[in-house]
């Protein structure tokens, strides 16, 4: 029986469509992928679906039906708040990509789970509290009993999600949307979420619509797949005949895009180059404040690694492994105790201007590091007038690096929400190399990327490696990215550095069980379906 029936949806914004005449169908214990990069219509098309669409001047046309075995047949399209109401949260559970946005930060875990509960199920608050440690339980979140009193700033990202899908099972929902849900997490992480819906998923025969951008994860959690461009569907098939043998060129884009462990390495360099970056036990604290007192969190501990010139050092792991606060304490944005050396000049504690200019970095998020209110091109110019660089010749200069980073010279007039997130991040490449620094940190710098936008962004930083001799700290927490950019590889864990050798060796033999967990993370080129048969 299906569970959802889409016929026709059309969903238009002024005199924008957004989707166009999309159609699909959903049977019970089914997952269902919907995937396309970013703007393709994908997060829209469930929106509307399900009656959460809610944009100014948006119009919904089409059906979409529901049924339920407790609440019957609904019409989606066009229904009252007050009967979406009735539906939302009880025969359809949402989790969002941000966890952190989604949770309400002044509520405990135990009062967000169990507002539905009371809601939809008018069950005691005591019951309530055991169905809440229940589900806690059942999401494998570390000492249940002791989080429901818990807030969310006091989880971890991972343990954040866990708790966004505890809250959406609360009420046995008939379908779940799971709309980019391990986008935000580490490999290790996304592998733990996509085991734990699946499990929960066959306990107790729920559908799932799953969105996101990589196909990688679809194959892993999916039995047939949309494939949205433009929002239109270019391929409806089974995930298997999709990844086996493509219809539609955008869908084979979207494959080719995939990173895969095995690709090719970066070119060899010479080994005798002298080391540029030179890093002796590195060690970081953060002063916490607890119930119990004040206390420490050892975030980097003894930590040291070099970078020769010309090559990229890879630093992974985890999310709460120390890779940002390292680069944070080489930028003098965190304070540091050890030793740091760029060409044999300190790096910490008070270093001149001039010297903190020959290091760049590069953040994950090139819309919150570009000031909206500023034109590209200014944000590109900006270092060179705070550092009273190339005094008359700005504009050149700007133009140049755009031309570097292959963008058109016209792009400079704009601003940041007149740019992809690509055109966005290669802005923010090309404003860190406005110095001509020394090092390049890029710092999760296409994690936030569709698949296909990320491949474009790494081939460009290859091809300016090659051409400017860049010596550049990559940090990632995909192995696979991380092999295709380094020449050596750091892997962080807790703070603590567990493997330090040439990508070559790594790859090809880890030695630590935490590297050879986060190899075995990465989804595999074939899809889970194919591998089950």
């Amino acid at each position: 029986m299906n569970i959802l029936e889409v016929t026709d949806l059309h969903v238009s914004i002024g005199r924008t469509d957004i989707v166009r005449g999309v159609s699909f169908a959903l049977e019970q214990e089914q997952t269902l992928g919907i995937v396309g990069e970013s703007g393709s219509g994908k997060s829209m098309t469930v929106l509307a679906a399900t009656g959460l669409l809610d944009a100014p001047g948006a119009r919904v046309s089409g059906s979409s039906f529901l049924h339920d075995e407790r609440l019957g047949d609904s019409q989606l399209v066009g229904q009252t708040p007050k009967a979406l109401r009735r539906v939302h949260g009880d025969a359809i559970g949402f989790v969002f990509q941000d966890p952190s946005t989604s949770l309400n930060p002044l509520l405990t875990l135990e009062r967000q789970i169990t507002e539905s509960l009371e809601a939809h199920r008018n069950l005691t608050r005591r019951a309530a509290r055991t169905r809440a440690l229940e589900l806690l339980t059942a999401v494998g979140l570390p000492n249940p009993q002791d989080r429901l009193d818990a807030y969310p700033h006091q989880l971890s990202g991972g343990q954040r999600q866990r708790v966004m899908i505890a809250i959406a099972l609360a009420c046995d929902p008939a379908l779940l949307i799971a709309d980019e849900p391990t986008t935000a997490l580490d490999v290790t992480t996304q592998a733990q979420i996509i085991a734990l819906v699946r499990e929960l998923q066959e306990q107790r025969g729920t559908a799932v619509v799953w969105i996101s951008h990589d196909l990688g994860v679809i194959g892993q959690v999916a039995d047939s797949c949309v494939v949205l461009q433009q929002g239109e569907v270019v391929e409806h098939r089974p995930i298997v005949d999709l990844v086996d043998a493509p219809a539609h060129p955008y869908t084979q884009v979207l494959l080719a895009a995939r990173p895969q462990l095995g690709g090719s390495p970066p070119p060899p360099v010479d080994d005798s180059g002298a080391v540029l970056l030179d890093v002796a036990n590195l060690d970081v604290r953060f002063p916490v404040s607890t119930p119990t007192g004040r206390t420490h969190v050892h975030a980097v501990q003894d930590v040291s690694f070099q970078v020769r010139r010309g090559t990229t050092l890879g630093l992974v792991g985890e999310s709460g492994s120390g890779k940002s606060t390292i680069a944070n304490a080489l930028t003098g944005l965190v304070r540091a105790n050890g030793n740091a050396h760029l060409d044999g000049q300190p790096l910490l504690g008070k270093v001149p201007r001039d010297r903190r200019r020959r290091l760049a970095m590069v953040f994950q998020d090139p819309f919150s590091s570009l000031d909206p209110r500023i034109r590209a091109g200014d944000a590109v110019a900006e270092p060179l007038r705070v550092h009273r660089l190339q005094p008359g010749r700005h504009r050149e200069r700007v133009a140049e690096l755009f031309d570097l980073v292959r963008l058109p010279g016209a792009f400079a007039s704009r601003f940041p929400h007149e740019l992809s997130g690509g055109q966005r991040q290669r802005v923010s490449i090309a404003r860190a190399l406005a110095l001509e620094p020394d090092l390049l940190i890029l710092d999760e710098a296409t994690a936030s990327l569709d698949a296909s936008i990320q491949a474009q962004v790494l081939h460009l930083l290859r091809d300016l490696q090659q051409e400017l001799a860049l010596t550049s700290l990559f940090i990632a927490h995909d192995l696979a990215i991380v092999q295709d950019m380094s020449h050596d590889v750091l892997v962080m864990h807790e703070g603590v550095a567990v493997e330090y050798r040439p990508a070559a060796e790594l790859f090809g033999d880890p030695r630590q069980e935490y590297t050879q967990r986060l190899l075995a993370a990465i989804p595999p080129e074939r899809p889970r379906a194919a591998l089950e048969r």
